[in-house]
């Protein structure tokens, strides 16, 4: 098992301890070994870029990474929504969210975006499109980390100093935390809509037809003539030895994914290296 592969499963693994001291009141400081040992994991999802800068990418971590990820964010989010916080001076447990209700609401539509993307790939899967990750997916993924880091430091705070922290102080940490919160979930639902509106031929019924049987075929393509610059079905036919019906269909495969223009006999290949790592090796 190679070095990225072991990060994700740490991460993986990682999970249980976050949950099992964050629910921990009779462990002294557990909060806050929870909100470290989250942090932590958090900081593992450079497994990705690990496994591309060393050449290392497998199935099996492509199968992981988006797996770790949904686990580590899906418990975080579940501890600071739904376990109200007891302690010192805490004469009643606190809910850590507050109000409850937002709380509910931000988390729900947080949790249900996952899982529609996760429904959508899986779409694009049997139709055999690749969906590269963009920048407002990593960008709504760190203001989670970091919005249940926060609550999860916050909680210790209130399990352990809830008399020196209560009244005006407590007030000003749950309004910033709530507006990170509600600014957290905006982004999930931005980055939602414009992953699907990206990669919207997955739901055109007549993908399959229209890329089948030589999906297989074209990141080979691609990677061929992707330092060319430029592509063509003569070009295609004699290096794959394959014949110029086939290549042809290649080409308009590739034009209707965005991959090179969609006119003229030499075709430009309009995708970097870089977005061609993402887009298939990660």
């Amino acid at each position: 098992m190679n070095i990225p592969n072991r990060i994700t499963i740490s991460r993986i693994c990682l999970v249980p301890l976050v949950v099992f001291f964050y629910l921990a009141d009779f462990i002294p400081y557990g909060k806050l070994v929870a909100a470290i040992l989250f942090g932590v994991a958090a900081l593992t999802d450079i497994d990705g870029t690990i496994a591309r800068k060393l050449n290392q990418v497998t199935d099996l971590g492509k199968f992981l990474d988006p797996i770790a990820d949904k686990v580590l964010i899906t418990a975080g989010l579940l501890l600071i929504s739904a376990y109200p916080i007891a302690g010192e001076g805490v004469t009643q447990a606190l809910p850590i969210v507050l109000p409850v209700w937002v709380g509910i609401v931000c988390v729900t539509i947080i949790l249900g975006r996952e899982l529609i993307i996760s429904a959508f790939r899986q779409i694009a899967a049997t139709k055999n499109v690749i969906m590269a990750a963009d920048m407002a997916g990593k960008v709504k993924a760190n203001f989670q980390d970091i919005t249940v880091f926060l609550y999860m430091i916050f909680a210790f705070l209130v399990s352990e100093f809830y008399p020196t922290i209560k009244g005006t102080a407590y007030t000003i940490i749950n309004i910033v935390l709530l507006v990170m919160l509600i600014i957290t979930t905006i982004l999930t639902i931005f980055s939602g809509i414009n992953y699907i509106v990206k990669n919207k031929q997955v739901l055109k019924t007549e993908t399959v037809k229209k890329q089948a049987p030589y999906d297989l075929i074209i990141p080979a393509v691609l990677k061929e003539f992707i330092n060319d610059g430029v592509i063509n079905a003569t070009k295609i036919s004699s290096r794959f030895n394959i014949n110029l019906k086939r290549a042809e269909k290649i080409i308009t495969d590739m034009s209707d994914l965005g991959y090179i223009s969609d006119s003229g006999n030499n075709r430009e290949v309009l995708i970097s290296e870089r977005e061609y790592k993402e887009l298939f090796e990660d």
